[in-house]
């Protein structure tokens, strides 16, 4: 029996996957990064359970837009696959992940974070006030979330449900 393209790129590509949490107080060690602890759990989850060939790896800096910026390029040298950031998304002066992100962006994928503002957003207003994004920056997969835990793990419900489909799509793989 042959193997479909979707499981056979699952075992010989590695994906390569960042984990970024911005934050000033955890960058100098002022309490622990819950949040980006938490994305990189369940990825490692989901990418285990579903048999992928992956890396991962999670970094904390400071809300800084010139350290991000030096991230990014440095993933985008390094071929990653996909970008999940935590903190910055909010309206303070010191939010300043979209900004420095949105540049970068090549093709945005706004239906995943409005979906998932409007959805939650029902329940928890302040949760319409995030301004994360989605969308590739060349070939990298990029989702911008909320700092807090809880915001994460409804951000994270739903990203889960199509990132597959997201990745076989990032790499041309026909899967419908």
């Amino acid at each position: 029996m042959e193997m479909k393209k979707s499981d056979e790129f699952k075992i010989s590509h590695n994906l390569n996957i960042k984990v970024i949490t911005l934050s000033d107080r955890a960058s100098r060690g002022e309490y622990e990064d819950l949040s980006g602890k938490y994305i990189l759990d369940e990825l490692n989850n989901y990418f285990d359970k579903n048999k992928w060939n992956f890396s991962s790896e999670k970094i904390v800096i400071p809300d800084s837009s010139e350290i991000l910026k030096s991230e990014i390029i440095n993933l985008l040298q390094s071929k990653t696959d996909i970008l999940f950031t935590t903190g910055g998304t909010g309206i303070s002066p010191r939010d300043i992940t979209i900004e420095t992100i949105k540049p970068f962006i090549t093709k945005e994928i706004p239906g995943i974070m409005e979906f998932i503002r409007v959805k939650y957003g029902e329940k928890i207003p302040n949760a319409l006030l995030s301004r994360g994004i989605s969308g590739l920056m060349e070939q990298t997969l990029v989702f911008t979330l909320p700092g807090s835990v809880k915001a994460v793990k409804d951000y994270m419900t739903e990203i889960l449900k199509v990132l597959e489909h997201l990745v076989f799509m990032q790499y041309h793989i026909d899967v419908h």
